[in-house]
């Protein structure tokens, strides 16, 4: 087993790496001065299995690119198994055709990643499920929930907490974390007028006097879980921690954050935000390295993946 790391987030292939006990495969990739991204890879692999740990986070279409060149580089080394690890699946958003004469680009990057060579996908809290029937051949999709549950048995000391999706698209995974809390379930429901704009129009549950945990799997520009808490607090709701997967967090989030009724947002580190976030205080990172080793180790030594949630 082998661990080639790509651009987009070195520090968590490094967390990986070092938990795995194994060395990062030594590589060259760079940029020509017309942004044309260069592959190469500065030791045999042949035979061997190869993880490549690559988020398609910001600037996404060249870690995307950087991703497939990866994988076409590791095919014609003939290294044996290629899995494409990849924390913040991006694209996922487009998953279907909401109006007529779109693309399906979550389709179109699962069939770039199959026709670049990869034998396997590992990924983390996919933004639809069904995403996974788009590749042919084995998708991995591993839950932050258990991660998220233990933070808050560990940090958040309350007897009367609620569990509240930010819209109907988030229900299950919701009722997932508050199954493992042993809390009550919330739901806001909410309208999009235009895109990138959210309503709060009604929510559904008693939230009053009560420590609201939202949980969702993306923030982008963090209008729809600013509007949440701001409806939350206005129920009379006592705090609210927001919780979620792939912190996109784009143009001015992250001051909307500081500034907004959210007493503590927690994320994961499937996408680096290290140097956007250093004076956030609102903000604290989870880091999904362990969860991710572990997986790559049962998927190495052929064991279950699954049973890590149970």
């Amino acid at each position: 087993m082998k661990i080639l790391s790509g651009t987009s987030n070195p520090s968590l292939s490094k967390s990986i790496s070092k938990y795995l006990k194994t060395k990062l495969v030594n590589t060259n990739i760079k940029k020509f001065a017309d942004g044309e991204i260069y592959v190469e890879i500065n030791e045999n692999i042949r035979g061997n299995s190869v993880f490549v740990i690559q988020s398609s986070a910001t600037p996404a279409n060249d870690n995307l690119m950087e991703l497939l060149l990866c994988i076409d580089a590791l095919r014609r080394s003939s290294a044996k198994n290629i899995t494409a690890v990849i924390p913040y699946f991006g694209y996922a958003r487009q998953d279907r055709k909401v109006v007529p004469r779109t693309s399906i680009s979550a389709k179109l990057v699962s069939n770039l990643i199959t026709n670049a060579g990869a034998h396997r996908v590992v990924t983390v809290d996919l933004h639809a499920g069904q995403i996974q029937g788009f590749f042919d051949m084995p998708v991995d999709n591993l839950f932050t929930t258990p991660l998220f549950a233990r933070y808050i048995k560990k940090n958040i000391r309350s007897k009367n907490l609620i569990c509240v999706s930010p819209d109907a698209g988030a229900i299950e995974r919701t009722r997932g974390l508050a199954t493992k809390i042993n809390a009550d379930l919330a739901i806001i429901d909410k309208r999009r007028p235009e895109p990138g704009k959210s309503k709060v129009m009604n929510i559904i549950g008693d939230v009053k006097d009560k420590d609201c945990m939202i949980i969702d799997d993306i923030i982008d520009s963090g209008g729809t879980i600013i509007n949440a808490a701001d409806a939350l607090i206005k129920k009379g709701a006592r705090n609210v921690h927001v919780f979620i997967t792939h912190a996109v967090l784009s143009g001015d989030a992250i001051n909307k954050i500081q500034r907004s009724k959210i007493k503590k947002l927690i994320i994961t580190d499937t996408i680096d935000n290290s140097k956007k976030i250093k004076k956030a205080s609102k903000i604290e990172v989870l880091s999904i390295a362990q969860l991710m080793a572990e997986a790559i180790k049962r998927i190495s030594n052929s064991t279950s993946v699954s049973s890590l949630f149970n």
